[in-house]
């Protein structure tokens, strides 16, 4: 795994994106003072995460983007990216459940954007995650949070001046031990939730403890009331039987006699119906009948006599007619007798009349062809031309028509006596119906007497009904009540078997008694709801029998934790004391080859735990905290007596953190290694001595080093160089290496 490139855009002086490729072992960057160039050193320990704003030189998150310039405009937000090559599938992850998960990229990128209100995110190749996972990751390929692998000027003896605790924290960053510190507090925050959850449970249980007391006395009440039951059921199912039979006879019973009861009244109520008020109707309809037979012969009377006048002028017109035989002269003027016109005028009112009287239609069609022909005759006196009197065949045409109204006056008066002899007939039937109507009428109210009584017989069945619709209703409800006490097995009376044929009252209400003196019984020892009872403490029971389980999973969870701490402290432990052994034997070489000659070891030192108590000024040890472990450093320089820390001039103490550093990384060796001016006090010789450290470390990590130092840069295979352009941003230039010589010079 090695470091591939850095992305950086709109952080601090780097507005526009801006890309470094980590193709050499040895990457320097150059530039003079305020040029950005450790905004770079900065940009890294974003992107990895730093929670320190203090340490990336800002006071808030906001202040690491972008401000702005008198050309650029101020951004809106700030990312770093960095792309690790992971062809050999060095880095690893896992979720909550300890499962691995997949990360088999070519190449993982870890990128963190801060935004103006101070929002941060994290991505790990596209996909946005927690800083726990990012930290997690790092860790993995020993790239901790303490910094380790970053090393700023200023910085270079933090660990000369660190507290022997916190030293060995630096100690065992530096050796990869943090992924068991992770895995040790995320145990320790397992135990910590299984502790609580066992007080959950164990309160739970606590709590459930007197209800379950009280259901076990409870049933055991119920226990004694089985015997009661048994008891109430036997005389539950005999009272029952009993009461269904004779519920069941009252019913059949009951229903026979309403079906005879209604069978009579339905007979007398047609009796009722077709008696006198039906004989009224056909009586009344006869009286009506007669009533217009009698209208008809009027009517048929009118008519005769109006045919009997029409038959004498007819026969008068025939006589006249037949004493015209002479034909007289033909004339320009037409005269007429007096007498005939007047005859004319006669004849044509008379008709009119009878038409004006006539009520049905088809009766003054006649008249009105009468009309037409007394018209016809009278014009043919003045139409013809030679002035001739009526022919021959008009004289037979009036007897044609003396005979048709004979014929007619002969119907009516057949008509006539038919009408007279209905009417006759009618008075008679009328006078018998009379007679007869009288005697229904008697026939009548003996119906509707015994009507009365037959619907009081209904009345007194119906109320007897009501009464056993109650008693049914009693019935089922104790059927109910009962099944709250026996349950189903109440319905087994069904089934019960009696060996008497008439049912004793008396001795069902005497068992009745006693059913409801057991149910008061049971209902004292609460053994009514006992089904209900026995559930609620099989549930309250196995609910206690559950928690009971969950405590003791909970104890061995809690047991196994402890174990995989003890075990996972135990092991950093050893690791860590190898450890040791490993870095002083790097920490000797690297310290004799700064100082030429000397010695240089870490000790592992034993610390009490101390607290402070209530008075600030003092502390106080606290005798129950266990002890810590820390590092000490010893020194000793060639030709002198100094072996304290504090005695070491700041040039010594600079090389002396330089050398332990170095040797730090060599014993496991971070992907890269940031240094950032850790070389700004060191002098010629010296730093020559720093270049040939530095090739060694190269050979095991990456070497990102920001430095002014003209032998540093020399053992470079790649140097930027950063400057400030017109338009206050920076910007990053390649130069070569013969180049970056003379630029130093």
């Amino acid at each position: 795994m090695r470091l591939k490139n850095l992305e950086i855009n709109g952080f601090k002086s780097f507005p526009k994106k801006t890309n470094l490729d980590f193709k050499s072992p040895v990457v320097c960057i150059v530039g003079p003072n305020g040029s950005g160039k450790s905004n770079v050193v900065e940009a890294i320990r974003f992107a990895l995460g730093e929670q320190s704003i203090k340490s990336m030189r800002s006071k808030a998150g906001a202040d690491l983007i972008f401000k702005g310039s008198k050309y650029l405009p101020k951004g809106s937000r700030a990312s770093v990216a960095i792309y690790f090559d992971n062809a050999d599938k060095i880095f690893k992850l896992q979720n909550e459940n300890g499962e691995n998960i997949n990360l088999d990229y070519d190449v993982v990128s870890v990128a963190r954007e801060v935004y103006a209100d101070g929002l941060n995110k994290y991505i790990l190749n596209g996909t946005e995650v927690r800083l726990k996972d990012i930290n997690a990751l790092l860790a993995s390929v020993n790239i901790g949070s303490s910094g380790h692998h970053i090393i700023s000027q200023g910085e270079a003896d933090r660990i000369l001046n660190a507290l022997p605790k916190d030293r060995r924290e630096m100690v065992e960053d530096a050796l990869g031990l943090k992924i068991y510190q992770y895995k040790i507090k995320e145990t320790e925050r397992k135990l910590e939730r299984t502790t609580n959850n066992m007080k959950e449970v164990s309160l739970l249980r606590r709590e459930n403890a007197p209800h379950l007391n009280f259901l076990k006395k409870q049933v055991e009440k119920f226990e004694k009331a089985k015997e009661m039951k048994v008891e109430l059921l036997e005389l539950y199912r005999e009272y029952l039987k009993k009461e269904s039979i004779y519920l069941e006879k009252e019913k059949t019973s009951l229903s026979t006699d309403k079906k005879k009861v209604i069978a009579e009244l339905e007979i007398v109520k047609e009796k009722i119906s077709t008696n006198p008020d039906d004989n009224l109707v056909i009586e009344n309809e006869k009286t009506n009948n007669l009533r217009a037979l009698e209208e008809k012969i009027s009517k048929i009377r009118m008519v005769k006599n109006e045919l009997e006048r029409k038959l004498g002028r007819i026969e008068g017109m025939i006589e006249m007619e037949e004493k015209r035989t002479v034909k007289p002269e033909r004339s320009e003027n037409v005269s007429i007798q007096r007498e005939e016109l007047e005859s004319f005028l006669k004849e044509m009112n008379e008709y009119l009349e009878e038409a004006i009287y006539i009520d049905v239609l088809e009766n003054i069609a006649p008249v009105l062809g009468k009309v037409r022909d007394i018209l016809n005759r009278f014009s043919r006196n003045f139409n013809q031309t030679d002035n001739t009197s009526i022919s021959d065949s008009q004289i037979e045409n009036l007897k044609n028509t003396e005979r048709e109204v004979q014929n007619e006056i002969d119907k009516i008066e057949l008509e006539e006596k038919n009408i007279f002899t209905s009417i006759e007939n009618l008075k008679n039937e009328i006078n018998q119906e009379i007679e007869v109507n009288r005697d229904k009428e008697r026939e009548k109210y003996t119906f509707k007497v015994k009507y009365g009584e037959l619907s009081s017989a209904l009345n007194i069945i119906l109320v007897k009904e009501e009464n056993l619709t109650r008693e049914l209703e009693i019935f089922e409800n104790e059927i109910k009540e009962g099944a709250g006490f026996i349950g189903s097995e109440i319905l087994s009376y069904k089934n019960f078997e009696i060996v008497e044929e008439l049912i004793n009252k008396s001795k069902q209400e005497e068992n009745r008694r006693r059913i409801e003196r057991i149910k008061i019984k049971l209902e004292d020892v609460g053994a009514g709801g006992g089904g209900d009872l026995l559930k609620e403490f099989e549930e309250a029971n196995e609910r206690d029998q559950f928690l009971a389980k969950e405590l003791e999973d909970l104890s061995l969870s809690i047991v196994s934790l402890r174990t995989l701490m003890t075990d996972l402290k135990e092991k950093i432990d050893v690791l860590f004391k190898e450890g040791i052994k490993k870095i002083n034997v790097e920490f000797q070489e690297f310290f004799a080859l700064m100082f030429g000659g000397g010695t240089g070891s870490l000790n592992i030192v034993t610390e009490q735990k101390r607290k402070k108590t209530d008075d600030e000024e003092g502390v106080e040890e606290d005798d129950d905290t266990p002890p810590e472990q820390g590092i000490e450093i010893n020194v000793s320089l060639p030709h002198k007596k100094v072996k304290e820390l504090q005695s070491l001039s700041g040039g010594e103490r600079s090389l002396t953190s330089i050398a332990l550093l170095f040797a730090m990384s060599q014993v496991n060796p971070p992907p890269f290694l940031v240094l950032d001016e850790t070389d700004a006090a060191l002098d010629e010789a010296n730093s020559r001595k720093y270049g040939d450290m530095l090739e060694k470390l190269s050979k095991r990590s990456q070497l990102v080093v920001v430095t002014h130092n003209r032998e540093t840069m020399s053992r470079a295979g790649v140097l930027y160089g950063v400057t400030v352009g017109a338009d206050g941003a920076s910007k990053l230039l390649s130069v070569k290496f013969d180049e970056a010589t003379a630029i130093a010079k």
